[in-house]
């Protein structure tokens, strides 16, 4: 099952390397079960989107260790992938990129030539570069946040309530990220997706972020002080403050870190698939 990792810093750019690579179960430690690529997104100062990605797994690829420890943002999007549709490729690879902002998804649902014709009739069809589900929902909603001017929240929920009427649905969790805000979705129950809320340190001799499990104890200073709202497909670390988001949940952290919880989705999709609907590849894509 692919995983997803989405951080906000706020206002103030950080380094992810403690989540990345060295928490308990870091996105890193993650892929070793995830092997089909992996991708980090970020924001420089002016606010433009980057993204760093391979077709490889995170714990073998050098360069998402390197980018891992270096890049700093306000909002991080890091995925790794199992993939479902599409080839191992550069362009099936997440986070994927539309009108500045970056996107990642967890999850399957059918009926991609429905969905196409839908986008056609947006006009945004060549915003898909690649084979995969997961670009073709972002297109869709960047053509709804489009018709919204530009509210981003509202294109996620036109959306994703279309494709519950319209399509076959196993689960449309996802996360987009500018450089000031992050949406995340779980949609319906399928998968599970995690938040975690960390107050900043006003302390000047902040003890380091000190994150532990069973397995192992990591610390880090980068984010000691500063504080940031995590989004995740599973508990990283021990932290009794990881909460499951409810199923339906749209998730939206603004600059301040305000973090607010709706549910404007259907209560559960028209279509509802199984793993024994999914073809033998996507089933064992989608098993926790």
């Amino acid at each position: 099952m692919c995983r997803l990792f989405g951080l906000h810093a706020g206002s103030q750019a950080v380094r992810a390397t403690f989540w990345l690579l060295d928490a308990p179960d870091s996105l890193a430690d993650q892929s070793r079960r995830e092997p089909d690529g992996a991708g980090i997104g970020t924001f420089d100062g002016d606010g433009k989107a980057h993204v760093a990605k391979q077709p490889l797994a995170a714990w073998e690829d050098h360069a998402f260790a390197r980018e891992a420890r270096v890049l700093k943002s306000t909002t991080f999007l890091a995925h790794v992938r199992y993939a479902s549709t599409g080839a191992h490729t550069m362009v099936n690879t997440h986070p994927f990129e539309q009108d500045g902002r970056l996107f990642a998804h967890n999850g399957a649902f059918g009926d991609l030539e429905r969905l196409d014709q839908r986008l056609a009739e947006f006009g945004v069809e060549d915003l898909v570069k690649g084979q995969t589900d997961s670009e073709r929902l972002f297109a869709l909603v960047t053509a709804e946040s489009r018709r919204a001017d530009g509210d981003v929240g509202e294109g996620i929920t036109q959306a994703i309530s279309w494709i519950a009427k319209e399509l076959p649905v196993f689960s449309l969790n996802l996360i987009l990220t500018t450089a000031s805000d992050v949406w995340a979705v779980r949609y319906p129950d399928t998968h599970e997706l995690h938040i975690l809320e960390r107050l900043p340190v006003r302390s000047e001799e902040a003890a380091p972020l000190d994150a532990r499990s069973s397995r192992i104890r990591a610390h880090s200073k980068d984010l000691a002080r500063s504080g940031h709202v995590l989004i995740a497909t599973e508990p990283m670390d021990d932290n009794p403050e990881w909460r499951a988001l409810p199923g339906g949940a749209l998730v939206h952290i603004n600059p301040d870190l305000g973090v607010t919880i709706s549910r404007p989705f259907p209560a559960a999709p028209t279509h509802p698939l199984t793993l024994a609907d999914l073809s033998p590849s996507a089933a064992a894509s989608q098993k926790p």
